[in-house]
């Protein structure tokens, strides 16, 4: 891997710089570096934006049917009827999911994503044919993006004997995180279920992600419920509710209390802008509270609907759209939660434009960076560890 310099850049946070990139880390940033040795690749930048890489911090990976022709969504509208069409078309289609996850990924890093975290489903007719598939992506890919996969039980966990163990065995097997789905609506035993969940992430000594797709006071009893698991197990900083439309659809003192309580135990909250007219979480006033935000672009053109794909820079556009987010300061509250937010969610340590860190970055033709959400121009090179992965120079 040859060193870089990277010249004359309009970078995040710091304005037009030059970035020097030595074994793979961001060595130096700066007004006019000189050239260190004679091996350093000089390219020169002209004045592009520059991103740290773009962070999905909630993918359905193994759901995606890119690549598979134009799929006819006629698809109830309910949660349930959306999880029964889902199972029945991935019988009917044979999906290989290693294709698939690796299909998306390889769109994702061309639209300049570096990090994502996955949900993959972990169900009885499946089994674990997801999760490897996407295991092996992971393997295969993880010099050009990073994937955290979270075992998931889509279809439910408790209401399907068998699905436990199966997600055991994942995280025995190289899953990253424990995740959960409506305890009250899909299980209808929030206590075990949540039980469950915490149980295994003690037991893997891994974090927790949690579906809350429960709306108004239903929901937020649910949150108060994993904020009392969280406590007890000791689990500050290793939770995130997922969706968590609850909390745009209850009184302002029952969402202050639910701030507080997400605060209190440091549970992180998704959102991602979803389509429709329902209520989702009140983003900036959530993140100016200090609560940890991230954001993701849930399923990509899958059995649940065509709308999503996989560019961050569109995602930040929605979140900022369905949220009513019109001022710059707020478009940038946007990009930093596609961003350095997401990022510290993952708990990526060694990810941003500061020096000691990964190089991993993205340039985009543009006047500002707020500007790259508006028209999402395409990515004129993408960095991933200081390799260049995508150059359309």
């Amino acid at each position: 891997m040859k060193d870089m310099t990277i010249k004359n850049v309009n970078a995040l946070y710091h304005g037009f710089v030059d970035i020097r990139i030595r074994d793979g880390l961001i060595d130096e940033i700066g007004q006019s570096l000189s050239d260190v040795t004679g091996d350093t690749e000089v390219i020169d930048g002209s004045g592009r934006l520059l991103f740290p890489g773009f962070v999905d911090a909630h993918a359905h990976m193994d759901k995606s049917l890119l690549g598979l022709g134009w799929n006819r969504n006629e698809v109830g509208p309910s949660l349930q009827e959306k999880i029964d069409n889902e199972r029945r078309m991935r019988v009917e289609r044979n999906i290989d999911f290693h294709q698939q996850t690796t299909r998306v990924a390889e769109r994702y890093i061309n639209y300049g994503t570096t990090h994502i975290r996955s949900f993959v489903d972990i169900d009885t007719d499946i089994g674990l044919s997801a999760f490897e598939g996407l295991a092996k992506t992971r393997e295969d890919l993880r010099d050009d993006v990073m994937i955290q996969i979270v075992a998931f039980p889509q279809s439910g966990m408790l209401a399907r004997p068998g699905t436990v163990e199966l997600m055991e065995s994942a995280l025995q097997n190289g899953a990253d995180l424990v995740g959960g789905l409506d305890p009250s609506t899909i299980d209808r035993d929030p206590a075990a279920h949540l039980n469950e969940i915490f149980r295994m992430a003690e037991k893997y000594d891994v974090d927790v992600d949690i579906h809350l797709h429960e709306p108004g006071e239903l929901g937020a009893f649910s949150v108060e419920l994993i904020a009392e698991r969280t406590r007890a197990l000791g689990w500050q900083g290793r939770v995130t509710i997922s969706h968590a439309f609850c909390l745009g659809g209850i009184d302002e003192a029952h969402l202050q209390r639910l701030i507080d309580l997400l605060l209190e135990n440091d549970i992180a909250i998704m959102s991602h802008g979803p389509s429709g007219t329902g209520t989702i979480p009140p983003v900036e006033r959530l993140y100016k509270a200090g609560v940890r935000m991230c954001t993701g672009n849930d399923g990509i053109r899958d059995a649940w609907g065509p709308l999503n794909m996989p560019d961050m820079l569109l995602r930040a556009f929605i979140l900022a759209y369905r949220n009513n987010f019109r001022r710059d300061d707020q478009i940038e509250m946007v990009l930093d939660i596609v961003t350095n937010a997401s990022a510290r969610m993952m708990k990526v340590d060694a990810y941003g434009l500061e020096v000691g860190k990964s190089a991993d970055l993205v340039l985009i033709d543009g006047e500002t960076h707020v500007e790259a959400v508006i028209e999402r121009p395409p990515r004129w090179m993408v960095i991933k560890g200081g390799k260049i992965v995508v150059d359309n120079r």
